[in-house]
């Protein structure tokens, strides 16, 4: 979605980060880069090694990020997340990092994307007129973001249309500069900057994938995000407030328990219909998950609203919803999606492109948080590309 046709452009970069950047470009060479996802509560690194049949996982690790340090994607205290960022990097599973260059997400929360049509133009003309046209449709004046734009055009008779869509995102320059700042306090460089929801696209999306409209739903630990891809490119984002958390609240109050056991309640019976004693965890989560459930509706809606105005040149219905994130491991809710939306749900599968050694595979912190390193495994596919 971000940047120089793909992914995060170098304008997103300061200028010490571009050096590296044109330097390995001139001298045609691909360094090793890491993928490294924050959020406000964790930080999950992942290296993957490019083979003929795919990526092998090489690398990863977690950590965790006191509260307060990280607030809704916004970073508090540097120091104390660079010294976060330092230890993951050197206690790393698998094979020691040798590597500075990083490829990074930023918060999908405090990104802002908008869909727009424009004259046809070079793309030099778009470069100029861009900026003027997005200003339209952001809190922000331009000179205090930095910001890309893609084409997204899908109609196969190109040359006779008479506008382009392009769909323009923008990121507060204080947001990108902190984590620069961030990282380089940390002894990393930067290699490709972009949000997330680009990272877990390309992580859970299969190569031979057809072309129906898909929802990615990532639930994390503290919001959840949406994510439209159709005609191979992203079209819709957006964060609520809404996490799994909120359904253990729910546990807890309802029966009066801790936090800790109602996790351990929600976890061991998920949404299954047969549940033992006097409760029933299904009907407890059902309010909160129905409100989940209106907000899919209304972007659903959104985005059909939209492509009956041309401006997501796509004809076709969702052809299925793709679960990722932590909280997307509860039992039981792909089918309670089905029931209420009447569209195929599944799990993501975020090694659907990567080969796993064995001895990875036994690892607790990999093999029962796969969910949880959709976006870090993301990051890491194209920082094992040639994209980067």
């Amino acid at each position: 979605m971000l940047g120089a046709r793909s992914g995060l452009s170098t304008s997103w970069i300061n200028l010490a980060t571009l050096h590296y950047v044109r330097m390995f470009k001139f001298l045609n060479l691909q360094p090793e880069v890491f993928g490294i996802d924050i959020n406000d509560l964790s930080l999950r690194i992942v290296r993957l090694e490019k083979k003929r049949k795919g990526f092998n996982l090489v690398s990863f690790g977690e950590a965790e990020i006191k509260p307060g340090i990280v607030k809704e994607g916004v970073i508090q205290d540097q120091e104390a997340l660079a010294k976060i960022i330092r230890f993951a990097f050197s206690t790393v599973k698998g094979k020691k990092l040798s590597t500075k260059y990083i490829i990074a997400c930023l918060p999908e929360e405090k990104s802002f994307a908008q869909v727009i049509q424009m004259p046809k133009m070079t793309m030099e003309e778009l470069q100029s007129s861009v900026p003027f046209e997005a200003e339209n449709y952001i809190p922000l004046s331009i000179d205090k973001v930095y910001w890309d734009f893609q084409i997204i055009n899908s109609h196969e008779d190109k040359e006779n249309l008479e506008h382009l869509d392009l769909l323009v995102s923008m990121m507060p320059r204080s947001i990108v500069d902190a984590y620069v700042n961030c990282f380089k306090k940390a002894g990393l460089i930067p290699f490709v900057l972009e949000v997330e929801s680009q990272a877990i696209v390309r992580a859970l999306l299969n190569s031979g994938e057809g072309a129906a409209p898909i929802i990615f739903i990532d639930f994390g630990q503290t919001k959840t995000s949406f994510i439209i891809f159709a005609g191979n490119s992203i079209r819709f984002t957006s964060s609520i407030s809404f996490s799994s958390r909120h359904l253990t609240e729910a546990i807890s109050d309802t029966l009066g328990i801790s936090f800790y056991e109602a996790e351990k309640l929600k976890i061991k019976y998920g949404l299954i219909t047969e549940q033992k004693k006097n409760y029933n965890i299904t009907k407890i989560v059902s309010p909160v998950l129905n409100e989940l459930i209106d907000q899919i509706k209304k972007y659903m809606n959104f985005y059909y609203g939209h492509t009956s105005h041309g401006y997501f040149s796509s004809d076709n219905k969702i052809g299925k919803i793709i679960l990722c994130g932590g909280g997307a491991n509860l039992q039981g809710l792909p089918d309670f999606l089905y029931k209420e939306l009447k569209i195929p749900v599944e799990l993501g599968n975020p090694l659907i492109n990567i080969v796993v050694p064995k001895r990875f595979q036994v690892n607790p912190l990999f093999s029962q948080k796969i969910s949880s390193f959709t976006t870090a495994l993301g990051l890491a596919i194209r920082g094992a590309s040639e994209e980067a």
